[in-house]
């Protein structure tokens, strides 16, 4: 088992946590084995291979079903949140994971639980401390829920600070800029534009700038 201390990575803002109705969001992310009550049950970390997470939930459900683990495997929840991409001019959502290469588990810990989890393909361990699998406080997976189900998707950047982009809206049509600062809460980039022969900063939407070439 992982001797990694029970933490996920931290997520780019301050979460509150109340109660926590079920979303859309969360609900396209969580895969049901079973919806029998296990008061003994509790969430718990789980590291896969990053990019795999929906295959690896999926086998771990199948796994649940052919050894009779229903009872004590319930569900899993990938974390992710739907972002809005500006790309080449187009704007689109994609979910993008929230942790990647991060999944949790509503389980019973029991050693045949732990076996059929740890030993799907794709797993790489538990998140705990010592040999021990800890699990999340109940706190942590509301506040996660909550993050995954925000009403307004963030803008995910295509491109990063330092990079040349060029101006395709506005004043400036045409010219070429530096990315100085991005702002994916607001869907704004600041760049940096020679005018006169000197730096000047411009405040522009994500949707009026693009990569260079293409």
């Amino acid at each position: 088992m992982s001797n990694k201390k029970a933490t996920l990575p931290k997520v780019d803002q301050e979460i509150s946590t109340p109660e926590v109705k079920e979303s859309a969001a969360v609900a396209a992310n969580l895969v049901i084995i079973s919806t029998q009550e296990n008061k003994r049950a509790r969430w718990y970390v789980v590291h896969t291979y990053s990019g795999h997470e929906n295959k690896v939930a999926e086998m771990i459900k199948q796994r649940a079903e052919t050894l009779s683990l229903t009872d004590k495997i319930l569900e899993i929840l990938i974390p992710s949140q739907d972002k809005i991409q500006i790309k080449r001019g187009q704007r689109k959502t994609v979910n993008e994971k929230i942790f990647p290469g991060y999944m949790l588990v509503h389980m019973e810990l029991s050693d045949d639980s732990w076996l059929a989890v740890r030993t799907t393909q794709g797993v790489t361990g538990f998140v705990g401390i010592g040999s021990k699998p800890t699990a999340l406080p109940k706190h942590e997976v509301e506040a996660i829920r909550k993050y995954m189900g925000q009403a307004t998707p963030q803008y995910k950047a295509d491109y990063s600070e330092g990079e040349a982009v060029q101006i395709v809206d506005g004043p400036f049509t045409d010219f070429l800029a530096t990315v100085s600062n991005i702002d994916e809460a607001k869907g704004k980039v600041e760049v940096l534009v020679n005018i006169f022969g000197r730096e000047t900063p411009v405040a522009l939407d994500f949707l009026q700038v693009k990569k260079v070439g293409t």
